[in-house]
C-alpha cells in the first residue's frame, strides 16, 4: 500500500493496466459489433430491415432483462468465493468466450434472404443473445469489481485514466482492423475479420487476468460482511430500492441516451462510407482514427480537470453537452475531410465522458452503500446495463423507421438521395437529441457533489464496508 497525500493507493499502476486490458478487449469487440452487425445483415446478406429490427430488439430486450438479473445472482457468495473472490471467476466465464460468439455472428446459414428470411433471423437472434450472455456475465462483474478494488477517489481516477487509454486503443483497433479486412460485397471477408476479432479479444482477456484477481484483503472483507448475516433483499425489492436513489436514476437516463448516441453513430459509419462518401470500407479507419486521436489527446486533460475541480458531476455534464454540440455538423457533412476533422473534436468530448463513467458510477455505488448499509454493486451495475440496452432499441428503431420512410433498399450497392438523407438522420440528428436530453436530466437531478462524495466515503469506512 502506498500513501499519496493521505490517500490510500492500494494497487500498482501495472495492476491497474492489467485490469484496463479487460476494457481494451471489451471496447474492441463492442466497436466491431456496433459498427458492422446491422450493416452486414442488411447491406451484405440482404435481410429485410424489419427482420433485422425484430432480431436486434429481441436481442436488446434479452440483454436488458438479463443484466440486472445476472448482477443480482452473482452478487452473493459461492463455493469458489473463499478462494477466488466474488467477481474473478465470473469475469473469466464471460470474458474468455466472448470473442468466439462475435465470430459466429458473421457465419449465418447460406440461404436465400428472401425465401428463407426466418432462418437467418433465427441465427441473428441466437448469435446476438449468445454474445450478450457472455458480455453481461463479464461486464457486470468487471464494472462491479471497480469500486470495491479501487477505493479512494484518487485511485479511482488514476485507474480510470489508465483504463480509458487502453479502452481507446481497443476502440481504435476495433475500428481499424475489421475495415481493413472487409471488402464490400464479399461475405467471406466478414468471416475473416470475425476470426481476427476473436483472436484479439481472447489474447487481451488473457493479459487482463492478473488485474481481474481479487486480493486476499478484498476477499476477507467481503466474507466478513457475509458473516454478519446481513439480510439479502429479493430481486424486485432491490430494484425498487435502486430506483429510489435519485442520483442513480438521473445517471441511467444520461447513460441510456449516451448508448443510443454511440450505437447510432458507430452503426451509421459503414452506411456513410459506402453510400454518402462512395468509398471503400478501409476509409472508416481514418475517420475513426481521427476521433480516437481526439480522445487519446484529451483524456489526460479531462482526468486532470476532474482532479482540479474535484467534481465528477461537472466534468461529465460538460462532456455530454460538448458531445451534442459536435454531433450537430454531421447532419450536413458529406465530404470525407469534413468527417475526419469533425470526428476529432467529437472524440475530445467522448474522452471526457469515458473518463467519468466509472468514477460517477462509483460515487453512486458509495451513496447506495450509505443508504442501504450493504454493498449492491452487481445489482446497480446490472440495472445500468439494462437501461443501456434501451439505448440499443432506440438505435435499431431509428434505423428501421428511417430506412423504411426514405426507401433504403437492402442488398443494393447504391441508394437514392432521400435514402442518403436518412443516413444523416440516424447518424447525427437522433443521437444529438438523445445526448442533449440526457444531459439536461443529469444536470437537473444528479446531486452527488464533492462534499457528498467525501461524506459517503467516511461513512463507508465507519461501516467497514
Amino acid at each position: 500500500m502506498v500513501k499519496n497525500n493521505e490517500i490510500d493507493i492500494m494497487h500498482s499502476k501495472k495492476n491497474m493496466a492489467s485490469y484496463g486490458f479487460g476494457s481494451m478487449s471489451r471496447e474492441f469487440l463492442l466497436m466491431a459489433f456496433n459498427t458492422f452487425v446491422f450493416f452486414f445483415y442488411e447491406s451484405e446478406v440482404g435481410l429485410n430491415v424489419w427482420y433485422i429490427g425484430i432480431g436486434l430488439i429481441i436481442f436488446a430486450i434479452f440483454n436488458a432483462l438479463n443484466d440486472p438479473l445476472v448482477g443480482y445472482l452473482t452478487n452473493r457468495p459461492f463455493k469458489f468465493t473463499k478462494k477466488w473472490g466474488r467477481r474473478y471467476i465470473w469475469i473469466l466465464i464471460g470474458g474468455l468466450p466472448l470473442g468466439f460468439s462475435y465470430f459466429l455472428l458473421f457465419n449465418p446459414p447460406k440461404v436465400d434472404p428472401k425465401t428463407d428470411a426466418l432462418i437467418i433471423l433465427a441465427w441473428l437472434i441466437f448469435a446476438t443473445c449468445l454474445f450478450d450472455t457472455f458480455h453481461t456475465i463479464f461486464f457486470v462483474n468487471f464494472q462491479a469489481l471497480f469500486p470495491d478494488k479501487f477505493r479512494s477517489v484518487e485511485e479511482r481516477r488514476t485507474a480510470t485514466g489508465i483504463q480509458i487509454l487502453l479502452g481507446v486503443v481497443g476502440v481504435a483497433l476495433g475500428s481499424i482492423i475489421p475495415p481493413l479486412l472487409i471488402t464490400f460485397g464479399d461475405l467471406e471477408s466478414y468471416i475473416m475479420q470475425g476470426f481476427a476479432v476473436f483472436i484479439f479479444g481472447l489474447v487481451t482477456m488473457i493479459i487482463a487476468i492478473p488485474g481481474f484477481r481479487e486480493d486476499q484483503e478484498m476477499i476477507d472483507r467481503y466474507l466478513a460482511t457475509q458473516s454478519k448475516k446481513i439480510k439479502r433483499e429479493s430481486f424486485w425489492k432491490s430494484l425498487r430500492l435502486a430506483f429510489k436513489q435519485r442520483s442513480f436514476v438521473a445517471f441511467i437516463v444520461l447513460y441510456t441516451m449516451y448508448m443510443a448516441l454511440v450505437g447510432s453513430m458507430t452503426g451509421s459509419l459503414p452506411y456513410v462510407v459506402r453510400f454518402v462518401l462512395n468509398m471503400e470500407a478501409s476509409a472508416t479507419t481514418l475517420i475513426m482514427a481521427s476521433m480516437l486521436i481526439g480522445t487519446l489527446v484529451s483524456t489526460p486533460l479531462w482526468v486532470k480537470l476532474a482532479h482540479k475541480t474535484n467534481d465528477n458531476r461537472k466534468v461529465m455534464l460538460i462532456a455530454g453537452i460538448l458531445m451534442g454540440i459536435f454531433t450537430f455538423p454531421l447532419i450536413f457533412l458529406d465530404i470525407f475531410i469534413g468527417f475526419v476533422i469533425n470526428m476529432f473534436f467529437w472524440g475530445i468530448s467522448l474522452g471526457g465522458f469515458w473518463a467519468m463513467i466509472f468514477p460517477v458510477m462509483s460515487d453512486i455505488i458509495d451513496e447506495s452503500i450509505v443508504i442501504q448499509e450493504k454493498r449492491e454493486e452487481g445489482t446497480l451495475t446490472g440495472i445500468q446495463q439494462f437501461f443501456g440496452r434501451l439505448g440499443a432499441i432506440i438505435q435499431v428503431m431509428s434505423f428501421a423507421i428511417v430506412h423504411t420512410l426514405t426507401g433504403f433498399v437492402e442488398g443494393q450497392g447504391t441508394q437514392t438521395s432521400l435514402a442518403i438523407e436518412g443516413i444523416h438522420i440516424h447518424l447525427a440528428l437522433v443521437p444529438m437529441i438523445c445526448i442533449l436530453f440526457g444531459s439536461l436530466v443529469f444536470w437537473k437531478f444528479y446531486d452527488i457533489k464533492s462534499d457528498k462524495v467525501k461524506e459517503h466515503q467516511n461513512i463507508i469506512k465507519q461501516l467497514k464496508l
